[in-house]
């Protein structure tokens, strides 16, 4: 994995964000797959995402439309602990590399119904800046451009589409890259979290 978290390190430094195919093999997204996690029957156990945080959180569907479900590292199933110990193991890579200070992560599995979308924004909430990158894996076989759902990425100079294809990993600035989803003609399904610069067990 070193040279993935190569690849990631340098786009960070050069870029603000990185793009990392295969950051999940084939195997490993299946392997969460066959969990049916995302199957129509597991869907209830996911809520509708919202808006802000804690006491100001609301549910906006003209702003974003996708279903989501925290992950704990503790009692996740041992295919998504294979993704989440990654997840340590990058941030561990990072601080070495770009001399950052994580100390955790936070991640949901995330589903966009056909239609739903997010519109832009910053991953960073106001007073609480503790979220430093933004890390988003798909897992979404055999997706097409027809299919839609790309994340649009707003930079300094252009705005750039990226497909939602399964094991590509997505990771950039919280702070900084304003991003949106765009609307999806087919379930577009994810594992999206936040490498933090402090620990969970403090955040609440």
């Amino acid at each position: 994995m070193n040279d993935q978290f190569e690849l990631i390190a340098d786009g960070l430094a050069g870029n603000g964000y990185a793009v990392v195919d295969h950051f999940l093999s084939k195997q490993e997204v299946d392997s969460i797959l066959s969990l049916g996690l995302f199957e129509e029957e597991s869907l209830h156990q996911f809520r509708k995402a919202g808006i802000g945080k804690t006491q100001g959180l609301h549910v906006n569907e003209n702003i974003r439309g996708d279903y989501i479900q925290w992950l704990d590292i503790k009692t996740a199933p041992t295919p998504v602990k294979v993704y989440l110990n990654r997840l340590t193991e990058l941030a561990l890579f990072l601080n070495r590399a770009l001399y950052l200070s994580l100390k955790d992560h936070e991640v949901h599995m995330t589903v966009y119904p056909k239609g739903s979308f997010y519109k832009r924004h910053l991953d960073q909430f106001k007073g609480d800046d503790h979220r430093k990158l933004s890390v988003i894996c798909y897992l979404n076989h055999d997706w097409t451009e027809a299919d839609g759902g790309q994340l649009r990425m707003y930079l300094p100079d252009e705005a750039r589409d990226f497909a939602p294809i399964a094991g590509r990993l997505i990771c950039f600035r919280s702070d900084q890259i304003e991003h949106e989803v765009l609307a999806a003609r087919r379930d577009r399904i994810s594992l999206t979290g936040w490498l933090l610069d402090q620990s969970m067990d403090m955040r609440f």
